[in-house]
């Protein structure tokens, strides 16, 4: 990150001030401000001014000692609106704020949302502009909800109070009432959207049921309340699958016939779609290998500009819930006509790569083929197969088939280890669900090395078609993930001073530079501490039709190809790599280039919104798991450390919990940033990141996926935090005036 230019003289204007915190992707307070323009001595006394003045004036919002500019929002985001202003265009907010990070939402004017109404939300992209009464312009891309006086709720019956809704938001004031006769049809347990009255019934607002949108009675549709409190698109338009129902079978004209090369399949055992085929033999006159990557051709059948294609890119990506799957394409594409399915002829791109026995890319080629899987294997069967274990099918493809993909493996993991890509140890839980849709237990399933050798493959084909691209200059979607900012590295030095590390300043930092940090803390106390400071460093990969390199894998360019059944990028990378070949008709098309920007943010965008669907999603599972064993006490590590409490992750079931500050006795607990803990003032008991604590189950609420904890085990101790210094207003007594 680029700081600033100072001025020549005084103190940086607001321009100056504001850009630097918008370009620092963390939370900059005062003291990076006064660090980075060089402000010493009695000059803070007029940046403290300068700050409050921009705070006054909206442009600047405080949270725990830090500012961040107030106008900043995502390129896409969700807005809901809020009503029509006296020029008489809509205006609304965003739906997903900090406050205590942003103070209030900003208010932001909607650009083509002509026929939307109070209450309705859009999916809108984000534009700042300068002049005028709002800070945004939000154009919109297309209305999730019309949720004018609408709210998402479970619906109740209790004895003695009638029927109410208890609503899914965290942030809902009260239960709705529901009127007299206006259930509609409404059973216990069920989700429901309802829509509220004016009126108001026993102190509580009145609505009435307008859609049943599931029996939640069942843990087996707990995932339909973040499908539609995020307005994920379950059902297909009439015409959407009406062109899919229509579709023919694939052309094999212009097609390399590669049915005789023994390809297979290898997936997590309840995979539904297959898109991706692997072979590999060894190239005994270089001592390399030979490797395909075959992917389902899915821009044979989804055409730019259709209705399937329009729906694709609005959907972004599948949506995987412990319970279901939510798809970017119909089955009829998805688990059918595209989906490699073993024994049967199916349409595929394929990548042809070779490596030296260093494990170095030297050529690749990619050619439209059809393809008959030889065998669709899980990674579990094929890992057994490897270790000496085989069954009827794993037999007959040992030797011709397996071998030689794990003999290029460990070509390949030579490359990989001269690259040094980011060594993070992140375990992923998993949910095991049982008939009733009840979990059974979570796991934590094993890396293996058939997962490795896919991922690794995977890996090697997005490269190929990112450098082809790039070769042909034909425009795509990159996957982009970049560098760590200034301010974050700054950031990490300071912490790791304080556990008696140092990281150099100055240099430019690549992934094997924290990778040498990991390896260093290995075994010691305060390893989990140091990953999960390490992991917050990292930006967040996007979609984006500019390279900017893929920081984690230490690629300097990199694109999303090989799953087009599942992610949009990955058909466009498709088409265009169908256009910069001449493998057809069936490439870019002019609009595809034109939206290239738009169609980046709008993934970026679904994919954030998957993320925070599927996470809610298992929040909610685990907490109605643990529903029943309130007051129980668990062993977890401090997964995160705000002012006002701290997050707890269980060991096991790896469910996360909170610790309101208030709870944690009598003393004042001084917030440190750096050191991301908690420290009290009198007692010095400290709670920091990457902590082991015992902790007592207070409260489980499903229906949002909350849980609240009390800790039970004794805190580290260290010397007191330093007293605080009484803040003196006007409204301070003068009694307290004194410490």
């Amino acid at each position: 990150m680029a700081k600033p230019a100072k001025p020549k003289a005084g103190l940086p204007s607001e321009e100056a001030v504001l850009e630097f915190i918008q370009s620092s992707p963390g939370l900059a307070g005062k003291r990076e401000i006064a660090r980075a323009f060089g402000i010493k001595g009695n000059e803070k006394i007029a940046l403290k001014a300068l700050l409050a003045k921009l705070a006054n004036d909206g442009k600047l919002a405080k949270r725990a000692r830090k500012l961040i500019d107030t106008s900043t929002l995502p390129p896409v985001t969700v807005i809901e609106i809020l009503g029509i202003d006296s020029d008489g265009d809509a205006y609304g907010e965003p739906v997903e704020w900090d406050e205590r990070a942003g103070g209030k939402p900003p208010r932001v004017i909607i650009i083509g949302g002509e026929a939307a109404k109070k209450g309705d939300r859009v999916l809108a992209k984000i534009e700042t502009q300068r002049d005028g009464r709002y800070r945004f312009r939000a154009k919109v891309i297309r209305t999730l909800s019309d949720s004018s006086k609408r709210m998402l709720g479970i619906y109740r019956v209790a004895r003695g109070l009638g029927a109410r809704i208890i609503p899914v938001d965290k942030k809902a004031k009260s239960e709705l009432q529901v009127l007299p006769g206006g259930d509609g049809g409404a059973e216990n347990g069920e989700l429901v959207e309802a829509e509220i009255s004016g009126g108001r019934g026993r102190g509580l607002p009145m609505a009435r049921v307008r859609e049943r949108l599931g029996d939640l009675t069942s843990q087996k549709n707990i995932s339909l309340i973040a499908i539609h409190q995020h307005g994920i698109p379950i059902e297909f338009p009439a015409r959407v699958m009406a062109e899919a129902q229509a579709l023919k079978p694939f052309s094999q004209q212009g097609r390399t016939d590669l049915r005789t090369v023994p390809l297979i399949t290898i997936d997590p055992p309840d995979a539904r779609d297959h898109d991706d085929a692997v072979w590999a033999e060894a190239d005994p006159a270089t001592g390399g290998v030979n490797i395909i990557v075959a992917i389902a051709d899915v821009a044979a059948y989804v055409r730019p500009g259709t209705a399937l294609d329009r729906e694709a890119r609005i959907r972004g990506n599948s949506v995987y819930f412990p319970d279901r799957v939510v798809p970017m394409l119909p089955e009829r594409i998805s688990n059918d006509l595209c989906s490699l399915r073993e024994k049967e002829d199916r349409p595929a791109l394929a990548c042809f790569m070779h490596f030296d026995k260093a494990g170095r890319k030297t050529k690749h080629r990619f050619e439209r083929i059809i393809m008959r899987s030889a065998a669709k294997l899980s990674y579990e069967e094929a890992q057994a197969a490897i270790d000496g274990r085989t069954n009827a099918k794993t037999d007959t493809l040992l030797d011709g088939v397996l071998k030689p993909l794990w003999h290029a493996y460990r070509i390949l993991m030579k490359g990989r280890d001269a690259r040094e890509p980011l060594e993070l140890d992140l375990p992923e839980r998993k949910l095991v669900l049982d008939a009733h849709g009840l979990i059974e237990r979570v796991v934590t399933p094993l890396r293996l090395d058939a997962h490795k050798l896919i991922e690794e493959f995977m890996i090697q084909a997005n490269v190929a078609a990112a450098e082809e691209l790039e070769k042909r200059k034909t425009p795509l979607l990159y996957r982009a993930h970049e560098p760590p900012s200034d301010e974050k590295i700054r950031a990490l030095a300071e912490f790791l001073r304080t556990v008696n590390m140092n990281l150099p300043m100055g240099q430019v930092m690549q992934p094997k530079h924290f990778n040498r940090i990991l390896s260093d803390v290995q075994g010691k106390d305060y390893q989990h501490l140091v990953n999960e400071v390490v992991l917050r460093t990292q930006a967040q990969a996007v979609y984006t039709p500019e390279n900017k390199g893929h920081f984690g894998l230490s690629l300097r360019r990199y694109a999303h190809f090989t799953s087009p059944i599942r992610r949009y990028a990955d058909l466009i990378v498709h088409r265009a790599l169908v256009s910069a070949l001449g493998f057809g008709e069936d490439g870019l098309s002019a609009e595809d280039i034109a939206n290239l920007k738009d169609t980046a943010d709008l993934i970026s965008a679904a994919e954030r919104r998957a993320m925070a669907a599927e996470r809610e999603t298992i929040d909610r599972l685990i907490a109605a798991h643990l529903a029943s064993e309130t007051g129980s006490i668990f062993r977890g590590r401090i997964g995160g450390v705000v002012s006002a409490g701290l997050f707890v992750k269980l060991d096991g079931s790896g469910a996360d919990g909170f610790v309101p500050v208030r709870s944690l006795g009598t003393d004042y607990f001084v917030y440190d940033q750096t050191r991301h803990a908690l420290t009290g003032e009198r007692t010095g008991a400290v709670y920091q990141l990457g902590d082991h604590v015992e902790v007592k189950l207070v409260e489980a609420t499903p229906v949002s996926g909350g849980l609240r904890f009390e800790i039970v085990s004794e805190p580290r101790t260290e010397k007191p935090a330093p007293r605080r210094k009484a803040r003196l207003s006007r409204q301070t007594p003068k009694k307290l005036r004194r410490r």
